[in-house]
């Protein structure tokens, strides 16, 4: 259906793309990944025909459209929120302004075109345009109220979801979206799993949420070498392949025989766990055609993310009581916020308003006063805090060495040789570590803020929207590193399967009061009890 031809893509002396050829076919869902840089965004724009190629072509099947999920979140602001969706599928919408004008200069020599055009229109199945894209926006948790509300009225959260109505809308053939999950809730990601798990046609994602890609994907497509490989099966799937690929190069004397033994035991081991049939079928096509020679170590690198303790915390950590915060506008974000944390904790923070979680963060740290109520952290305890707006830290311009050596605490720690190490960790080896901070970009940003977390060696760790900016390879080493760590960590975060995998605790802030429950994640979520009483607190205090 979609067909890319020895595409090259090269800037300067810099090589993106050498001669890369892949073909993305109906029914399936392709995830993009690779390290930052590969060139994931930049191929996404190539596909949408927003940049071209140095060499090579790009093509659609005749007949068939395309949609891309808008990256202007101010595009359509002269728009009504409904019209934006409905404008998704160009011909459609096109198609609809030709009649309305036609019957806006009405006369008896334009009846039949309007006749005609009209036949089109339905179709096209025009006449349930409107309501499709209402339906979809609900789904997005976009009330009804603000269906007719301008575009630049509403909040730039919302924005995205209209915009994401916009791609869905009209049933494309192609399905183009990077990071859709971006800025929406656990509920709402949770609904387009769903919906694009059941899409039948062809799906292109670029997303660093695990989860994500896990539940929706059937293949990967993986940029690496300045190639794109396709692997059958979802994220987990290729990352295990890879892993593996990499052990079995590494025994270079493992005879044959073993090797092929360990890839048959390990496919038999994820083929068990296929939770849609999309991917069974192709995991099925893959396990009859893989060999060990097919799947490659990847070249991408994962940085050292070891947090230690510098002292043992005792059995109090932390005792809140009676929190209430509001916004800066006065709105109620939480109250009467009462819990108690205990050793071995590893809390889930979470909100339907990101401003409620961000605030307890900030109260905590000190930066900002609360409302009534008051907290108290444990005597043994020490903290590290990782906010998710970290711009407060990169105002001076000054390289990283100097940079990370602001919150050492001995002479030693002092010493250049000993700071490069927590940056070489982070992957700042070498010149990279001269860089000035105030050049950075934002996923450099978090691992030397990781880098400073490990030099505090805190027992108590806190992370407001820790996977923000982070590639794949550091999400995963920093979720592994957290798994591991023995102290307490207060987590908040859209990254499904890092919070799944980390928090044994979760506790919601709600104007209405706090949900606390020793809980997983998904168990949290798919409590019915549990889901009662959080639309009960949230409808009371909507009201």
């Amino acid at each position: 259906m979609l067909s890319v031809s020895n595409l090259s893509v090269q800037f300067g002396k810099r090589i993106l793309f050498d001669e890369v050829n892949v073909t993305f076919t109906q029914g399936n869902c392709y995830g993009i990944i690779g390290a930052n840089g590969a060139g994931k965004s930049t191929f996404l724009k190539l596909l949408a025909k927003q940049q071209e190629p140095t060499s090579g072509s790009i093509h659609l099947e005749s007949g068939k459209r395309m949609s891309i999920l808008e990256q202007n979140h101010n595009a359509y602001d002269d728009f009504q929120v409904l019209e934006a969706v409905v404008m998704g599928n160009k011909p459609l919408y096109q198609l609809k302004q030709q009649i309305d004008a036609l019957y806006a200069d009405y006369t008896d020599e334009n009846a039949e075109k309007i006749g005609e055009l009209q036949v089109q229109f339905e179709e096209m199945d025009g006449w349930n345009a409107e309501s499709d894209a209402a339906a979809l926006l609900s789904n997005l948790g976009i009330a009804e109220v603000m269906h007719y509300s301008a575009m630049a009225d509403i909040d730039s959260k919302l924005k995205v979801r209209v915009l994401l109505a916009q791609a869905l809308f009209g049933n494309p053939d192609v399905l183009v979206m990077d990071e859709p999950t971006n800025d929406l809730d656990y509920d709402t990601i949770n609904w387009l799993e769903n919906f694009l798990a059941n899409y039948e046609n062809t799906v292109i994602v670029v997303s660093h949420d695990r989860h994500f890609l896990d539940a929706v994907c059937t293949h990967i497509a993986d940029i690496d070498f300045g190639k794109i490989n396709l692997f059958s099966g979802n994220y987990t799937f290729w990352y295990e392949s890879s892993q593996l690929a990499a052990r079995q190069r590494a025994q270079q004397n493992k005879k044959a025989e073993e090797k092929a033994k360990e890839l048959q035991e390990f496919i038999q081991r994820f083929s068990a766990n296929v939770a849609k049939s999309k991917q069974a079928t192709s995991r099925k096509k893959m396990l009859e055609k893989l060999k060990v020679e097919d799947i490659r170590p990847s070249s991408r690198r994962y940085p050292a993310i070891i947090f230690d303790s510098e002292r043992e915390a005792g059995d109090q950590i932390l005792n809140v009581e009676k929190l209430t915060a509001s916004s800066e506008d006065g709105e109620l974000l939480f109250q009467n916020v009462d819990i108690n944390l205990a050793k071995g904790d590893k809390v889930a923070i979470i909100s339907r308003d990101s401003r409620a979680t961000t605030a307890f963060y900030e109260i905590l740290n000190g930066n900002i006063k609360s409302g009534p109520g008051s907290f108290r952290w444990g005597v043994t305890t020490t903290q590290s805090y990782l906010p998710a707006d970290n711009s407060n830290f990169f105002g001076e311009d000054i390289n990283l060495v100097d940079w990370l050596r602001q919150w050492a605490k001995t002479e030693e720690e002092r010493e250049e040789v000993f700071i490069r190490g927590f940056l070489g960790k982070m992957l700042f080896s070498g010149e990279e570590a001269l860089k000035k901070c105030t050049v950075l970009s934002g996923g450099e940003k978090v691992r030397c803020m990781l880098s400073r977390m490990m030099m505090l060696r805190a027992n108590v760790l806190m992370l407001d929207e820790p996977t923000n900016h982070l590639d794949l390879e550091s999400i995963t080493a920093f979720n592994n590193s957290l798994k591991k760590f023995k102290g307490t960590v207060l987590l908040t975060t859209h990254d499904h399967a890092f919070v799944q995998t980390v928090a044994n605790r979760i506790i919601e802030l709600t104007p209405k009061g706090v949900i606390d429950r020793y809980l997983t994640f998904d168990e949290y979520m798919s409590d019915k009890s549990i889901r009662a009483q959080r639309e009960k607190m949230y409808a009371v205090a909507a009201v």
